[in-house]
């Protein structure tokens, strides 16, 4: 669900706009992180009965839900395994309108839950969540709200947003397990692009750097191979681990990079912009891929703090969880 992801994944590589979540890389250092409040009173009222296999729970809450602040709240204890720091959790959820109870979808019928993993990263990025959830049980069902925001007047530079409601999700912690530790940089073997392509070479901290060429991107996804790495090939069900660089093309500029974040990123791959589904599926962990995305399959309706046009990637896979 869209929602979901708005709690976990980093903005620029969704279909519309999200929060942040990345995965540690460990070369970098990490501040300290302080957890606020849970606010756990707004979500008293909040009541869950678990559905049959495959089946939403029924929730059940007081109407207008008042969300003074990001809220979270351990609703139900589950009979499973603790949660432990570092491990991948599958979750499933349903979501509400807050103020009305309507509820516009929930992820019990899909095939999988979602991966996400509780790690450094995704605790500097969502310190009340990873921080509700390591510590509880598998089998827990927890209730997450935030308040509603106001309207966004569009300006030049970004399109407007609308106001949106108070929002409440409710978790289901449907499974834990511990995830092997990820490569720290690309390893493989170095392959020699063809001509036409931007160039790609690593400054004195080994950080991409991107030179756009000037001859017009392709008109079709370019996924092109810059280092062959040697470990499983990526599906695109995989969760995985990775550094990258983006730029537009058409100016080169930077828009996005877990590089200057100090922080590897983690993406379920089948939920992210599609130039990347397409173009890292088959790709194996260790390889460096250049990505050289047409509008299409990047951000056809870019929305705030979303790039427009045509988009290139460099994109180190470190490992599938």
């Amino acid at each position: 669900m869209r929602r979901l992801l708005a709690l976990f994944l980093p903005a620029l590589l969704l279909l519309s706009a999200c929060g942040a979540a990345d995965s540690t890389d460990g070369a970098s250092s990490t501040p300290a992180v302080s957890v606020p409040a849970a606010h756990a009173e707004d979500l008293a009222s909040v009541k869950v009965t678990p559905g049959a296999k495959g089946e939403a729970p029924k929730v059940e809450f007081d109407k207008p839900l008042k969300v003074t602040a990001e809220s979270i709240k351990v609703v139900s204890e589950g009979d499973g395994a603790k949660i432990n720091a570092g491990q991948s959790l599958t979750l499933r959820e349903i979501d509400f309108n807050a103020e009305d109870g309507t509820s516009p979808g929930n992820s019990y019928a899909d095939p999988t839950g979602a991966p996400y993993v509780f790690d450094a990263a995704f605790e500097q990025n969502n310190p009340l969540v990873y921080n509700t959830f390591v510590g509880a049980n598998v089998g827990s069902q927890i209730a997450y709200a935030r308040p509603a925001t106001p309207e966004v007047p569009g300006s030049s530079a970004a399109p407007s947003q609308p106001a949106a409601p108070a929002q409440l999700v409710v978790f289901l912690i449907e499974s834990a397990k511990d995830v092997a530790k990820p490569l720290s940089k690309p390893e493989g073997d170095a392959v020699t692009p063809p001509a036409g392509l931007p160039a790609v070479k690593d400054d004195d901290k080994g950080v991409p750097q991107i030179t756009i060429p000037t001859t017009p991107a392709s008109t079709s996804l370019v996924a092109q191979d810059l280092i062959v790495g040697k470990g499983q090939a990526v599906k695109a069900t995989d969760t995985i681990v990775a550094n990258y660089v983006g730029v537009t093309y058409k100016d080169g500029k930077t828009f996005d990079s877990s590089f200057a974040r100090g922080q590897t990123a983690t993406f379920p791959l089948n939920r992210v912009i599609q130039g990347w589904t397409q173009g890292l599926t088959g790709k194996t962990v260790g390889s460096r891929v250049l990505l050289v995305i047409p509008k299409a399959l990047g951000y056809p309706n870019p929305t705030a703090g979303q790039p427009d046009g045509d988009l290139v990637f460099v994109v180190d896979i470190l490992g599938v969880q």
